[in-house]
């Protein structure tokens, strides 16, 4: 028996959920439904499921964001329940990628969205104790709000000091920071026209990094990575609907 909270369990996990994830001809299946409706009832019973299980068709774009937040914030808790305790503090550092940019808007002095009164960084930052290392979104935002640019550069700086081992980082976890360094540079350059194309090489390249991540802890911080993109795409998909539902579907 393979015990939980073990390279092997999570390897083993993480493995199942590669496999069973939504591939091209999911995606091109759903791409073909314009009614809102019947695109969630079909992205319900495709792999995609447990993303839109709370979003239905008189969903507002908040509640929708909501909801895909959540999911997002309940797979980084399953993953790092899954792996042994020393990788647990760098795992669940993740689940602040999604709140980077509200923490940087906030930051540079901007007021707060309606819709974050119902997201639990609000209470996260009411409560959290910005003086303490693991105190989450409340340290991460006190931090940038003297560089508001550098809050990538500080939430990344924070995980390398969550990750065990004293800061010395395995090849394949470093190698896999360096592709998510660089697709973040290459997102920002202000002559890239083609943010799709640069998500789809990205996917790709992470999916060559995970079939390199057997019992390699770096696995579950790709695969997080990858059910970031999937729920980025299908958030697409579902406010593209919404925005323009007498579009017609390409060809």
């Amino acid at each position: 028996m393979i015990d939980a909270g073990s390279l092997e369990y999570a390897h083993a996990r993480l493995g199942a959920r590669y496999g069973g994830r939504a591939d091209e001809l999911v995606w091109r299946r759903l791409a073909m439904i314009r009614d809102l409706g019947a695109f969630l009832d079909a992205a319900r019973s495709s792999a995609l499921g447990a993303w839109v299980t709370s979003i239905g068709p008189d969903s507002d774009v908040h509640a929708i964001e909501l909801a895909l937040r959540a999911h997002g914030r309940e797979r980084v808790a399953a993953i790092a329940a899954w792996m042994p305790p020393d990788w647990r503090p760098a795992l669940e550092w993740c689940g602040l990628w999604p709140d980077l940019p509200v923490l940087q808007h906030l930051a540079r002095g901007g007021t707060a969205p309606s819709w974050l009164r119902d997201d639990p960084l609000s209470a996260a930052l009411r409560e959290g104790r910005p003086a303490g290392r693991d105190a989450g979104a409340a340290s991460l935002l006190a931090a940038a709000r003297s560089a508001p640019e550098r809050i990538g550069s500080l939430w990344y700086e924070a995980w390398l000091r969550r990750l065990p081992g004293q800061g010395k980082t395995p090849p394949l976890l470093a190698e896999f920071a360096g592709v998510m360094k660089m697709h973040a540079a290459q997102f920002r350059a202000p002559l890239q026209a083609d943010g799709w194309a640069l998500r789809r090489a990205l996917h790709a390249r992470l999916a060559q990094l995970f079939r390199r991540a057997t019992l390699d802890p770096a696995a579950a911080f790709i695969f997080l990575a990858l059910s970031a993109l999937e729920g980025e795409r299908l958030r697409g998909e579902i406010e593209r609907r919404i925005a323009f539902p007498a579009a017609r579907i390409a060809a």
